[in-house]
């Protein structure tokens, strides 16, 4: 599965799927990542934010985390 979005996000409706996200900021970087190998990296601490409790999705609007950089294209 491939998608393209806005914003860097990890959702749990996606965990599993194997879908492959491209992200085109609007600073006008790129990226490209494996959302379950990214979730696999950021799993605890996403399980331990509320957003990602209450929402079921974490985003970030402007660059890929930093924990996330090194594995994302």
């Amino acid at each position: 599965m491939k998608l393209n979005s806005k914003r860097f996000v990890i959702r749990k409706s996606l965990i599993g799927k194997n879908a492959v996200i491209t992200v085109n900021f609007k600073n006008g970087k790129t990226a490209t990542y494996n959302h379950d190998k990214v979730f696999e990296v950021m799993k605890e601490k996403l399980e331990n934010m509320n957003c990602f409790q209450k929402y079921k999705s974490y985003t970030a609007s402007n660059n890929v985390p930093l924990i996330a950089r090194e594995i994302c294209e």
